[in-house]
């Protein structure tokens, strides 16, 4: 027995810490682990009768990067004074990093805790067994430096050949010589192309998967086993296909190094984070090194499109067509400070457009920059984009028509090869219930309800088939004349409701590289200029939408009625008169004196005037009846029935009379002669009870 042992220390109970680096090592290095089991023999041979071991930390390495709770518990163990001593089949085995081995050692020092390995016993209160764990736990983290420095190098130049495979993607085999080969399974093959199809037709990573989903189709997903790598078929989620887009190696390019780990210090703990670098940034980037599902020129275009469907604010692509009204949103450009404008909507159910460049007055606090309402806007542009479009209309239907005959088709080749696993998978579950001992019930129930199960999928799936298969045949096989009367019926297509926001958006989106707008205040105006993804620039200007005007237009109707009205009343009357007979603004609004005044701003419909009024000799009725002395009545009868010029442009409003029309001997003739056939008496009939409220 050592010297250093004394009776106090086995008094204590001994402590036996077991470690491995990772999972590797504890799946296939087990016999390291029996020899460090086997280190109790050694404990209870020097004296120690109680022996507890510590084994939570296998798979997890010392290094200090991670989190080892059963090292936290040995030192927890120590510094109570309830341990002897601590034992491991080498001292690396406690770590690697000189933070938790001086700690340690600090710590049985003070409480006189011996140290142990297969050989040694060291005492920390000796000044030389302290040297000398000092000097062994600076050459454990060296030897752990070292050892990673060989092992990345090594990987790095394996990479740089191309040669170093870790897992093969899906929809991709790693062959015995380090080699990527496609997926044999035509169905996985299928569904690759199958993503980039539909990503390329539609624009963006999250419109592709609900695609994917809209038609029920799975996606293949690759699970390890101990057996093996095996591939199963999942509901797509969006990182599944985002990570098939932009991963070069289905372009047919060997990659490494596109991750690097940063650490960073948070609540106390050291954390890490994995952040995908820049794809000029990494390791390796080998192209042609296999058969890819894309071309090199395929991969480049689909990471510009997911660039340019970035949504942060300060980015200066567009961003991804949404749901929002504004077809011009990301495009348009301030022309005074260069930012890119944003897009409000206003109304009731957010349905009125309105563009503002206040990017500078919420970052920098700047003075507001210029805005105005929308909707004008997007007609205009609008309108350039169908005079673009309508030459080459008929060939881009006749086109599309085609893409939807071939997605059709697309969905029933995937159906059908789906149809042929199912069919596979329920005759493998038959052959299985076949081989089967029928009498051996406990077996036999479980193949038979596997089988069943792979039935009900294959009838499913035939029933999902057969749909496709009738949608397809109901379809009309496309051919120029059934487009014939399109490039007349355009503009209505592009005006219907049923038509796709985002559709409109990404046809604006890939004729009109940008927009610039600025407003020109003096001659109240929104100048748009028009930069073609062609080069060519288009300077559209319109009349700027002032305050209380409507965006949308006002019924010629009312317009005449405003500048009739106008020529004996003032604005405030106008407005009643309009609400009075139920006439609305141009988006559903009551008139008020301000639209009213707005309204003949815009229409250049002069003010209402009292002498200008006077001058021209415009009168209502009852100033006509004053001065033919008439009364009321009368001069209405006979305007009603055309003896008088007049005019009457509401129901429920004034009748407008001209000094110079008036002609007192006229209405005296029609008034006698409506007195001769007058068959009933005028005035207030006896048998018609008064109208007297009580007054009790």
């Amino acid at each position: 027995m050592s010297e250093k042992i004394k009776p106090e220390h086995l008094a204590r109970k001994a402590v036996l810490y077991i470690r491995q680096s990772s999972t590797f090592q504890v799946t296939h290095n087990q016999e390291s682990r029996r020899l460090q089991y086997a280190m109790t023999q050694r404990i209870r041979a020097l004296g120690w009768q109680e022996v507890t071991i510590i084994d939570e930390d296998l798979g997890r390495s010392a290094s200090g990067e991670v989190e080892r709770r059963g090292f936290q518990k040995m030192v927890a163990e120590v510094c109570l004074g309830r341990v002897g001593v601590v034992a491991a089949r080498e001292v690396s085995r406690f770590a690697r990093n000189s933070r938790d081995w001086q700690q340690l050692i600090e710590v049985c020092r003070m409480v006189d805790t011996l140290l142990m390995d297969q050989e040694v016993i060291y005492d920390s209160r000796n000044s030389n067994d302290r040297l000398l764990l000092g000097l062994k736990g600076s050459l454990n983290e060296y030897e752990l430096d070292l050892l990673r420095q060989r092992s990345q190098e090594a990987r790095r130049q394996k990479a740089s050949r191309g040669e170093l495979v870790v897992a093969a993607p899906i929809g991709y085999h790693k062959t015995a010589d380090q080699r990527l080969e496609k997926d044999p399974d035509r169905r996985v093959q299928e569904a690759i192309h199958l993503i980039f199809r539909k990503f390329f037709e539609l624009g963006t990573v999250r419109q592709t998967l609900l695609w994917l989903v809209e038609q029920g189709i799975d996606l293949p997903v690759a699970e390890h086993h101990a057996t093996g790598r095996k591939t199963v078929w999942k509901h797509p989620c969006y990182g599944s296909v985002l990570n098939i887009l932009r991963d070069p190696v289905y372009a047919g390019a060997y990659r490494y190094g596109r991750t690097a780990v940063t650490t960073s210090i948070g609540e106390g703990r050291l954390r890490k984070r994995t952040v995908r670098k820049p794809l000029k940034s990494w390791s390796v980037l080998i192209p042609s090194h296999h058969e890819g599902y894309i071309t090199w020129d395929q991969f480049e275009r689909v990471s510009r499109m997911i660039m340019h469907n970035s949504q942060r604010c300060f980015s200066s692509v567009p961003g991804a067509a949404k749901k929002g009204l504004g077809l011009l949103a990301g495009l348009l450009r301030c022309r005074k400070c260069g930012r890119k404008l944003m897009v409000s909507y206003t109304g009731q159910e957010h349905d009125k457009v309105r563009y503002l460049c206040r990017r500078g007055a919420l970052d920098q606090g700047e003075a507001k920059c210029i805005s105005f309402g929308g909707t004008a806007v997007d007609e205009a542009i609008a309108r350039e984009v169908l005079r673009v479009l309508e030459p080459a209309a008929v060939e881009a239907a006749a086109q599309a028509a085609w893409q939807k005959t071939e997605k059709e088709d697309e969905v029933l080749r995937l159906l059908s090869l789906e149809l042929q696993a199912a069919r596979y998978e329920a005759e493998r579950a038959q052959r299985q219930y076949d081989l089967a001992d029928p009498e051996n019930r406990l077996v036999a129930g479980e193949l038979e309800l596997r089988w069943n199960t792979t039935l009900n999928r294959v009838r499913e799936t035939e029933n999902r088939l057969e749909e496709a298969r009738s949608r397809r045949n109901q379809m009309a096989t496309p051919c120029q004349e059934l487009f014939g009367d399109l490039r007349v019926d355009l503009r209505t297509v592009w005006e219907d409701s049923n038509t796709d926001i985002r559709l409109k958006k990404r046809i604006v989106r890939t004729l009109i590289e940008e927009v610039i707008a600025d407003v020109e205040g003096s001659a109240g105006e929104v100048i748009l200029i028009i930069h073609w993804k062609g080069g060519i620039h288009t300077e559209v200007r319109l009349r700027r939408r002032r305050r209380g005007q409507s965006n949308s237009d006002t019924p010629v109707e009312t317009i005449q009625v405003v500048r009739m009205l106008a020529l004996i009343c003032d604005d405030q009357h106008i407005a009643g008169f309009l609400n009075r007979n139920g006439l609305r603004t141009g988006p559903g609004n009551r008139w008020t004196q301000g639209r009213v005044v707005s309204l003949r701003n815009y229409h250049g419909i002069p003010v209402y005037s009292e002498e200008k009024r006077k001058s021209e000799g415009w009168m209502n009725l009852g100033e006509a009846a004053a001065y033919l002395n008439v009364a009321s009545k009368t001069l209405r009868r006979a305007a009603e029935r055309g003896v008088v010029p007049s005019r009457h442009p509401l129901g429920d409003g004034p009748w407008m009379f001209q000094r110079a029309d008036l002609d007192l001997r006229t209405l005296q003739r029609e008034a006698g002669a409506t007195h001769r056939h007058r068959t009933t008496p005028t005035g207030r009939d006896r048998h018609q009870l008064p109208l007297e409220l009580s007054q009790t």
